[in-house]
C-alpha cells in the first residue's frame, strides 16, 4: 500500500530526513505532499540557523522540491479549515498543518512533534500520526528493496557521503530505529 503522507516542516527541515522521504517517494514508497506554509517555515527556520542560507537558497530548494514533485503542494481549502476548526490542540501554529493533511487526504502526517498532534484530534480525522523514524521505519518493513534504493539515492547524491556517514546522519536527526534497520541491509 502506498501511503500518501503530508510532511510537516521539522521533518522537511533535516536535510537528511527530507531526502529519505523524497527518495522514497521517489522510489514510490510513499506520495509526499506539502504546503506552502509548511514550506515557509522549512525555508524560515534553515535561514535562521544555517548561515549562508538566504532566500535566494530557500526559492532554490522550494522550486526544486515542487519541480520534482508538482503533485506534491497542496492548500487547504475552506472545508477542510472548517473540518479542523473545532479540534482543541495544544499549539494552534499547527493547526494549518493539520488542515493540509486533511485538504489532501493523507494517510499520514509525519512529524517530529507528536505531542502537538493529540492520538484523540488524529483519531477524529482518521489520519495516523508518525514520526519521520516511525514511518521510515515502517517502510522498510513493508517495502524493503524501495527504501535501500532510497538509502542509495541518498548516498549517492550527497558529495562525499558514505553507507556509515549517512547512517550517522539518520542517527543524529533522531532516525535511530532507521539507521539499525538500514545498517542491517547494508552489512553496516
Amino acid at each position: 500500500m502506498i501511503r500518501v503522507v503530508l510532511a510537516d516542516a521539522n521533518v522537511l527541515y533535516s536535510r537528511v530526513l527530507r531526502d529519505y522521504l523524497l527518495y522514497a517517494a521517489t522510489v514510490e514508497a510513499v506520495e509526499i505532499r506539502w504546503s506552502a506554509s509548511i514550506l515557509g517555515e522549512v525555508i524560515e527556520h534553515l535561514a535562521e540557523n544555517i548561515e549562508g542560507f538566504d532566500a535566494a537558497a530557500g526559492g532554490r530548494l522550494v522550486a526544486a522540491m515542487n519541480g520534482a514533485f508538482p503533485e506534491a503542494m497542496v492548500e487547504p481549502d475552506n472545508e477542510a479549515g472548517e473540518a479542523v476548526a473545532h479540534l482543541r490542540m495544544p499549539d494552534e501554529d499547527d493547526r494549518h498543518v493539520l488542515a493540509a493533511a486533511v485538504a489532501v487526504g493523507a494517510d499520514v502526517l509525519c512529524t517530529n512533534n507528536l505531542k502537538d498532534f493529540p492520538l484523540e484530534v488524529m483519531r477524529e480525522v482518521g489520519i495516523q500520526l508518525l514520526s519521520a523514524d516511525g514511518l521510515l521505519s515502517l517502510l522498510v518493513a513493508e517495502h524493503p528493496g524501495q527504501v535501500l534504493a532510497a538509502h542509495w539515492l541518498a548516498v549517492s547524491r550527497l558529495p562525499g557521503a558514505t553507507d556509515a556517514s549517512t547512517l550517522q546522519a539518520l542517527r543524529r536527526a533522531g532516525a535511530v530505529r532507521l539507521a539499525e534497520l538500514i545498517g542491517s541491509l547494508v552489512g553496516e
